[in-house]
């Protein structure tokens, strides 16, 4: 029996981390959209209208994020000094998911995008950290 369309399916485990994406630092590049293995990244942009680069930024659903680290780098063995990074902007980092809401409410973007998505956002990170807390 396979999943409904436009319904997620529920983690089975809360990952220890979540990526989050800066808005402010984000291009829109695409980079990070494009590795995702769980098509966790999603991409935003001003007013339904943008130019690549411009006007547009990634942003994870952290309910679908396992926490895998594919969009800030890609995994070597443990005897390569190299670290491929995806995001050429740094503007993904891992956060300890019991902190995750506090960072996401600082991602930055265009001016009230916090505010007006406050539930979807913040309040959805802040439920998983809280899943976390109590799986620990």
């Amino acid at each position: 029996m396979g999943k409904k369309e436009g319904k997620k399916a529920p983690k089975k485990k809360v990952p220890k981390e979540l990526a989050v994406i800066n808005a402010d630092n984000c291009t829109g590049c695409e980079a990070c959209l494009e590795v995702c293995p769980v098509d966790a990244i999603e991409m935003r942009t001003l007013d339904g209208i943008a130019v690549k680069g411009n006007g547009q930024w990634c942003e994870i659903d952290l309910e679908r994020c396992v926490g895998c680290v594919v969009c800030v780098h890609i995994p070597q063995k443990k005897t390569n000094p190299y670290e491929l990074t995806v995001c050429p902007w740094d503007a993904i980092e891992m956060v300890p998911t019991e902190q995750v809401h506090e960072v996401v409410a600082q991602i930055g973007g265009p001016p009230g995008y916090i505010h007006d998505n406050w539930d979807r956002l913040v309040g959805t990170a802040h439920q998983l950290a809280t899943l976390r807390v109590e799986s620990m």
